[in-house]
């Protein structure tokens, strides 16, 4: 068995451009970005960004190509694709780009709700983003001594 998956929850790095195919179809492109924190051998605490191509194509494409603008959270669930072409030069170029499955919208303004996701099913893309299921927190406080890990 082979797989080709990436999940991702980043920031986009630039606003949606959102094109039609000759077919009618739209795509969308943007730019996505993630940060990963961890501790060097010194002990001091270092951050990476990596920063992603993201291509969505029809429903897809027009929701986010909607509702997103740079600096805003998404999640994303997707598969590698790597297209090349001739450049201008005569030289062979090469992109990478994550083609977008599903994906949810990211909290607005730091709040926990409003988050809204769309996974394609069939051929059919006139569906509504469904709504997140609220998240449910403890009211007691978390013991950071309590988690086993």
């Amino acid at each position: 068995m082979y797989l080709n998956k990436v999940i991702l929850y980043g920031n986009l790095t630039r606003d949606p451009e959102l094109k039609a195919l000759p077919s009618g179809q739209q795509v969308a492109n943007f730019g996505m970005a993630t940060n990963r924190t961890y501790k060097d051998k010194n002990g001091a605490k270092q951050e990476t960004t990596e920063f992603h191509n993201i291509v969505a194509f029809a429903r897809s494409a027009e929701l986010i190509g909607q509702y997103m603008k740079k600096g805003q959270p998404i999640y994303i669930e997707g598969r590698l694709q790597t297209r090349s072409w001739d450049g201008q030069d005569g030289k062979k170029q090469y992109r990478t780009e994550i083609v977008i499955d599903t994906f949810q919208f990211g909290p607005k303004g730091g709040a926990t709700g409003g988050a809204g996701s769309y996974a394609p099913s069939g051929a059919s893309h006139d569906e509504q983003p469904a709504p997140a299921d609220e998240i449910k927190y403890p009211d007691e406080e978390i013991n950071p001594e309590d988690i086993p890990f």
